[in-house]
């Protein structure tokens, strides 16, 4: 309700799903996203090159509205209404917008992979810094509450 598009859609057009099969994983390198997004599904009434499209109710079209620029978006509706461009340009176009995203992704990813005790010295990190942070929380609130944690007997007890 809150985004442009409501769903990500998969590759048959449907909601991205592992267990649908149809989706473009963020491990997955250039060859293998463009080559999901040339299969992809599209306009329905778009039957023909020559057929005008409708990118509203186009899963492609739906890509293009959560990763392309503004520009892009421009070419896809306008040559997609007026049968300027093809669907499997569209989908070029869209395989640009995830392929440049997920690179960047790709790239850091390569260096967990590599070596992966940086994974492992980042978590203990973290685990120690909230470790520290739980801690004085909760002197905070032993403070605030008038407790300690040490047993302190009054008088009348043994």
């Amino acid at each position: 309700m809150l985004t442009v598009a409501p769903k990500l859609p998969g590759t048959d057009g449907r909601k991205m799903s592992k267990s649908y099969g149809n989706t473009i994983l963020l491990t997955d390198p250039e060859t293998v996203v463009r080559q999901k997004l040339k299969t992809m599904v599209t306009d329905p009434a778009r039957v023909r090159r020559s057929d005008p499209g409708n990118p509203d109710v186009c899963p492609v079209g739906d890509l293009h509205k959560i990763f392309s620029d503004r520009a892009t978006m421009d070419k896809v509706n306008a040559g997609c209404r007026s049968a300027g461009i093809g669907c499997i340009e569209c989908k070029g176009w869209a395989a640009d917008a995830l392929v440049q995203l997920l690179n960047p992704m790709q790239e850091r990813r390569k260096k967990f992979e590599e070596n992966p005790r940086l994974a492992w010295d980042i978590l203990e990190a973290g685990t120690e810094r909230a470790r520290k942070a739980a801690a004085e929380t909760m002197d905070d609130v032993r403070h605030a509450m008038g407790m300690s944690q040490a047993y302190e007997p009054t008088g009348g007890e043994r």
